[in-house]
């Protein structure tokens, strides 16, 4: 391992440091040094620790020539190959003075006011990460966790729990006080597991959603390693993760909303459209790992919070027959539409093997749960009493707040409607927690 600092004399304690691990990242590497850079923080408040793993496209050159003129900090280490991004992101952490750390991937860029508006906004609410808003180059993302901007999430109720990746702000002595590392065993999914447990270890998480911090970058190489990766190294992962968030958080409802995370993004995309044109022992080998993790920490809480189709594919796995499975998804992969049968209290969508005996698949795995769009139409769950009510006076809040804000003046209802609305919002998810224990 070999280490060089830029001629400029760094603070002893910066706001943030910035973490690149570096491997094989140019042309990129450019356009995300220069937005370091050009950060209205100001090159005085931050520091740039760069680690290049083994790179021969000259990314370790350009490292050391963007530290020699930069007015920003900055240290480049150059080392072997780790074979991921868990270790060069370990030995930035080791070597970072900062009050915060942000970790920057090399292919992608920050938005110029990302590193100010996000210490801004720790710094005001006392929390220990902060995200910023996330948008797509030549590549989609995850948008429903940027609907606003929060200063205290709830990291259970929220979508920030499907928002795992580690480009965020780190208050650094949180890392520190607790030893948090990347795990370097683990071939993807590393990040999940980093930032769920600052999650769950933190003083809280913010959400910054007014401007876009960070902007995610799909390589026309396609050289990303989680588009390489097979599956087991993804199973591996979910089950780490699994582990993870049944350590700190005790059974119950609030464990079930977290693991709703690994079942939908990890497991399920593995027993999707794509086992239809896998060898039938794929599917089975993909089964025989999800048996154990389905085993410990499937659960009705966690069934009901997923979509019907999603939670039948899941039923199906966990059953072990992917005959069953594979008709379910041939059925979607035709376009079909399932057939919506009211029984009771409970809706259900008639997909493939409902009231058939003979597949052992319980008429749970068909309910209507949550908010759904089958062919167009927009499906509700029909809850119980209490939940109905909810709906009602959550409703009943949207409008009283929409009809003060037309009319009031606009000086004197300045965030009541949302206040209001969020008042009454929360008397409705009481009663819904009533109504779903």
């Amino acid at each position: 391992m070999r280490m060089s600092d830029s001629p400029v004399e760094p603070l002893a304690c910066p706001d943030v440091s910035v973490i690149i691990g570096a491997y094989e990242a140019m042309p990129y590497l450019v356009k995300c040094l220069d937005s370091v850079e050009a950060q209205t923080l100001g090159p005085e408040r931050i520091e740039i620790v760069a680690v290049d793993d083994g790179s021969t496209d000259g990314t370790g050159k350009h490292l050391e020539d963007f530290a020699a003129r930069t007015p920003v900090p900055m240290r480049v280490v150059h080392q072997p190959n780790s074979g991921g991004p868990g270790g060069p992101r370990n030995n930035g952490l080791v070597m970072a003075r900062g009050r915060y750390v942000f970790f920057l991937d090399a292919d992608d860029f920050l938005g110029e006011e990302a590193l100010e508006l996000m210490v801004a906004m720790g710094d005001r609410a006392g929390t220990d990460v902060v995200l910023g808003k996330v948008a797509g180059v030549n590549r989609n993302v995850a948008m429903s966790m940027w609907a606003q901007t929060v200063e205290r999430a709830d990291i259970y109720r929220s979508n920030v729990k499907f928002t795992l990746s580690a480009q965020k702000l780190f208050r650094r002595e949180l890392l520190v006080r607790h030893r948090m590392r990347f795990d370097e065993s683990l071939r993807t999914g590393e990040d999940a597991l980093f930032t769920m447990e600052a999650y769950l270890r933190g003083a809280g998480v913010s959400v910054v959603a007014d401007r876009t911090c960070y902007y995610l970058v799909g390589r026309e190489d396609g050289k990303h390693l989680t588009k390489t990766v097979g599956y087991e190294p993804r199973f591996e992962s979910a089950g780490a993760l699994m582990r993870l968030i049944a350590a700190h958080v005790p059974a119950g409802r609030r464990r079930d909303q977290l693991m709703v995370r690994p079942f939908k993004v990890t497991l399920l995309p593995q027993f999707g459209p794509i086992v239809l044109r896998q060898p039938e022992e794929y599917l089975r080998h993909k089964m025989d790992l999800a048996a154990p993790l389905m085993a410990a920490y499937w659960t009705p809480g966690v069934a009901r919070r997923l979509r019907t189709e999603e939670r039948l594919r899941l039923t199906c796995a966990g059953l072990g027959r992917p005959d069953l499975l594979r008709d379910v998804l041939a059925f979607g992969s035709a376009g079909s539409h399932p057939e919506l049968v009211r029984r009771g209290s409970r809706d259900y969508l008639a997909y493939p093997h409902f009231d058939d005996p003979a597949a052992g698949v319980p008429a749970s795995a068909y309910a209507v749960t949550v908010t759904e769009r089958i062919g167009g139409r927009r499906i509700e769950p029909r809850l119980p009493l209490p939940g109905r009510a909810a709906r009602q006076v959550y409703r009943f809040g949207r409008r009283v707040a929409g009809g003060l804000s037309r009319r009031l003046p606009r000086a004197l209802v300045r965030g009541l409607p949302h206040a209001l609305a969020g008042r009454l919002a929360g008397v409705a998810r009481a009663l819904r927690a009533v109504s779903s224990g």
